[in-house]
Parts: C-alpha cells; structure tokens; sequence
C-alpha cells in the first residue's frame, strides 16, 4: 500500500511539473486564428513556463520559416532581440486582414508595446500544401519588420 502511495504523489509531482500543452496546428484553425494563438502567447510569453509564449508561436511557423530561422533557440533570441522584442509581453493588438486567397492571407497587425508605443506588423500565413501531419494547415510564413507609429500618450 505504501509503494502505491509513492508512486500516486511521484505521478502527482511530475504532472504538476511538466510543461502546459501547447497548441497545435490543425486544419481547423482559420488563418487569422493562428494569428491570434501566436499573439495571444506572445503577449504572456512566461504564463505556461518560461518562452511558452514565443514556443507557441513557434509551433505555427511554417517549415520554410523555420529553415531560415533556425532551430527553436534561434527563434527565440531572435524574438527577443530588437526587432522583434516589442512583441513579448505587449499590452494589446489588433489584427485586420488586407488579402488573400485560398491559399494564402495577409494581415495588418499593430500592437501597443509595454511601453506604450504602437507598431505595425505584415503578418502572412500560408495553407500548408505538401502530404504529412501539417497538410492544409494554415502556418505563418512571414513577419515584417516594424514599423513605429508613435506613443498612445
């Protein structure tokens, strides 16, 4: 009985311990909903564990982002750096479709920085084509640098 009570509380720490489920693509979410799942972490970049955040937007990068970006680690000092560290832990965002078709969507997307400062963003995500587990997913194939449109004060 005291070898089950162990393991039962070894399961119960290493549940509680491991890392929160991150979102997945699927052929269910809508373009402008990958969007807003990338954002959305962004904006709590720590709240599941540390770079959760930029993890997720992560999973919904495209194949062919990822090769120039590099592996994971890449990415993240990458959003962490200066064109892009604007986006982790942002107050807010807007996110408005410009274009499109059925095989790829272009957004605008401006977010109010933690200091108050606007920045918009060409934001484009593309259905994914070729066979495998991401086939008709819609995944994020670029993100524009910049550009600063001033203080909300």
């Amino acid at each position: 009985m005291k070898n089950i009570f162990k393991v039962l509380i070894l399961l119960l720490i290493t549940i509680s311990f491991s890392k929160a489920e991150l979102l997945n693509p699927s052929s269910a979410i809508t373009p402008k909903e990958v969007v807003k799942i990338q954002l959305s972490g962004l904006q709590q970049n720590d709240l599941e564990f540390k770079d959760s955040g930029i993890e997720q937007t992560w999973n919904f990068a495209h194949p062919n982002n990822k090769k120039v970006t590099g592996p994971l680690n890449n990415f993240k000092r990458m959003i962490k750096g200066a064109s892009y560290q604007m986006m982790i832990d942002h107050l807010s965002h807007t996110i408005t479709k410009v274009g499109g078709s059925n095989k790829s969507v272009q957004f605008e997307v401006i977010i109010l920085d933690k200091n108050k400062i606007y920045h918009k963003f060409n934001w484009q995500v593309e259905k994914y084509t070729e066979e495998g587990s991401l086939k008709d997913c819609w995944l994020t194939t670029m993100v524009s640098s910049p550009i600063p449109l001033g203080s909300s004060i």
